[in-house]
């Protein structure tokens, strides 16, 4: 069984909290931390994060008991390699289209027999080589490291019989990118987007898969009635622009209830 199903096991039945990181943040990580997130995304298709960023990031989640995941920017053996040298937890792969896209990712996450992972026994992963069996240690690695297929477009939509098949592949659902693909930008709610959702999360669950997905609050509701298994709803971007936007809206109105309170008092001495 790899980490994300055991952390899902765990939880009795409710679906793990996770929050994403766009910056190489260690703060933002240990105050997740501290609040109770249990699973920390380290975003590498869209920011800027590097695999020795991601690397560091991977060991401050692991002192903190979070489970981490790598977004990695496409299924290439360099992005899906040093990825998983970084020990994470999970890896996801964006635009899953195809159960060959996918193939290339266990091809390259996965030792023999499962796949080809290229030998490298210091790793952060093989725990440096400090280890009594690296072949053993590598077996184990194929059990615990979770991989997830990122479905989020409507080709793969059309495939997700074939990519839910495969084995020991969970599914990620990306809902503002697979709302776009299905022709309804920005509205994750749409009837067809639900619709497509909704038939992503029964093909999952037929092949015994754990599901994952990241959202807004408008849309919470609807994916925990879904009975999702990991839900990121929040990332460290939108926790800055929100403290931000908290302090600014309370300076301004106190610097206008101040400037009342001073009219008042000038009207009232006259």
């Amino acid at each position: 069984m790899n980490r994300l199903h055991h952390a899902i096991e765990a939880a009795d039945g409710k679906p793990l909290l996770g929050a994403a990181l766009y910056f190489h943040d260690p703060i933002f990580l240990e105050i997740a931390a501290h609040m109770g997130f249990k699973v920390i995304w380290i975003e590498m298709e869209h920011a800027a994060i590097s695999f020795e960023q991601a690397a560091d990031l991977c060991r401050m989640a692991a002192g903190t008991g979070m489970l981490t995941m790598i977004r990695i920017p496409d299924a290439r053996r360099e992005s899906v390699l040093k990825a998983a040298e970084c020990g994470p937890d999970m890896i996801d792969i964006p635009m899953a289209d195809s159960p060959e896209l996918v193939a290339e990712l266990v091809r390259y996450a996965r030792f023999a027999p499962l796949g080809a992972r290229g030998f490298f026994s210091v790793s952060r992963a093989l725990k440096y080589g400090i280890v009594g069996s690296v072949p053993e240690e590598q077996q184990k690695l194929n059990e615990e490291l979770a991989l997830l297929a990122q479905i989020e477009t409507k080709e793969a939509l059309a495939n997700i019989e074939e990519i839910a098949a495969i084995p020991n592949v969970d599914i990620f659902i990306g809902p503002a990118d697979l709302a776009a693909s299905l022709g309804y930008p920005g509205k994750t709610n749409h009837p067809k987007v639900l619709e497509a959702a909704e038939k992503i999360v029964r093909v999952a669950r037929k092949h015994g898969k754990k599901i994952v997905t990241a959202c807004g609050a408008s849309d919470f509701i609807h994916w925990t009635r879904l009975g999702i298994d990991l839900l990121f709803c929040t990332n460290d971007i939108v926790c800055l622009k929100a403290g931000a936007q908290l302090a600014l809206n309370s300076a301004a109105e106190a610097i206008e209830q101040a400037g009342a309170e001073r009219v008042l008092q000038t009207s009232t001495r006259n």
